[in-house]
């Protein structure tokens, strides 16, 4: 039994003793460690606890040992009082051990979405596709071929139109979180969001199809920027930083002359401005950006926030979703953006979701008002409105 670091703990070792604060179970003694009891620890700012060693593997104890109870001055307290308080401790948390424990090893919705065959063949579809995207974008780029905006989209509206739904296109996209590729899978995730979103707004057949097309070809510039500047884990300098924000520029230049629609074109040189004028690379006004630039750049933004990146771990959506609450009626669309924000969190009723004090509940209820402020059914079963516990927020879909 050794002490370890919360934050080089891996899934698969075995809790060795109840971590215990404040008088609250937070994972009981004999529990196989997931990535969600780690976030947990994490939650609650608990940085080191016991695990049990290995068969057959040395582990080097990371902290001193320390004992998780206090010292204390016998001559202040009594002794029997103490006793008696331990013991009624350890009973209420023997109690809870067997819930916390069902908590953290019955699978998540997601974790259930990923063992599907639907997910499966999702994923399978997906990665080819993304292959095919690839080699289509590259020529595009490289041998300025002739784009058939048809063929390029069909195989991506086959993978949505297998779905039952427009949220099941969602909840498969969230768990495509392990894709290390910041062009390709980006833009085949922005085209899928970008055709669901068409679809929330009740846009006519043929549009959803180019909303779908503006979103798949937005980021086509970024071929033009190399790959270790897209990727690169640190800061960027001033002038890579302007190379970056000149990719909207170059997707124009590829596509300009591509016997496409003007509103793709368009998607790809206006999708990082925004309506109140502060965007690139012409600082437009909503008057002046093309409506379907309009439409991409929202879920480009929701993508690119939500996914991981070399640089820093994904977002959670209700965390994207308060930022678009806090900013986004000024940067974009306000019938788009609504619309967007009111449908993603619909996608998440009944899902588990662990709060930033480390308890768990199910979104029930949309707040309107405030929608990454849901209602929620708490594990004992009373109700949460966030909307009243503004010091309390959602950190993790489960």
């Amino acid at each position: 039994m050794k002490h370890v670091k919360t934050e080089i703990l891996i899934p698969g070792m075995v809790v060795a003793r109840d971590v215990i604060q404040d008088g609250q179970l937070i994972l009981p003694k004999g529990l196989t460690l997931t990535d969600r009891a780690i976030y947990r620890l994490s939650t609650y700012n608990i940085t080191d606890i016991r695990i049990e060693d290995p068969v057959g593997m040395e582990v080097e104890e990371i902290v001193e040992e320390s004992s998780d109870i206090a010292d204390v001055e016998s001559d202040n307290i009594d002794a029997a009082a103490e006793a008696d308080s331990v013991l009624e401790a350890l009973i209420g948390i023997k109690d809870t051990s067997k819930q916390v424990i069902a908590e953290f090893e019955e699978p998540s919705h997601f974790e259930k979405l990923k063992a599907s065959p639907q997910f499966k063949q999702f994923r399978s579809d997906f990665t080819e596709n993304v292959g095919e995207l690839k080699s289509t974008m590259n020529d595009i780029v490289e041998k300025n071929v002739p784009i058939d905006v048809d063929h390029m989209i069909g195989d991506t509206l086959k993978i949505i139109d297998s779905q039952s739904n427009t949220f099941s296109v969602f909840d498969m996209l969230h768990n495509m979180r392990d894709f290390d590729d910041l062009t390709f899978t980006h833009s085949m995730n922005v085209a899928m969001i970008c055709n669901v979103f068409a679809q929330w707004l009740k846009l006519p057949e043929e549009e959803v199809k180019l909303a779908t097309s503006c979103g798949m070809l937005h980021d086509i510039g970024k071929l033009k920027i190399e790959d270790t500047i897209i990727k690169k884990p640190g800061k960027l300098t001033d002038t890579e930083f302007k190379l970056i924000q000149s990719h909207p520029a170059f997707g124009y230049h590829i596509l300009q002359n591509q016997n496409i629609s003007e509103h793709i074109k368009l998607s790809a040189l206006e999708h990082h401005e925004k309506c109140d004028g502060s965007g690139y690379p012409m600082k437009l006004t909503a008057d002046k950006i093309d409506r379907y630039a309009k439409l991409v750049a929202i879920a480009d933004v929701y993508d690119a926030m939500t996914a991981d990146r070399v640089y820093r771990k994904g977002m959670c959506p209700f965390k994207v979703i308060e930022i678009f609450e806090e900013e986004g009626l000024q940067k974009y669309d306000v019938v788009f953006i609504m619309t967007f924000l009111e449908s993603v969190v619909n996608t998440y009723i009944d899902n588990r979701v662990l709060l930033s004090d480390g308890r768990i509940g199910t979104v029930k209820w949309i707040n309107k008002q405030q929608l990454s402020k849901p209602m929620l059914q708490m594990e004992d079963g009373s109700f949460l409105e966030l909307a009243k516990n503004r010091e309390l927020s959602i950190v993790q879909i489960l």
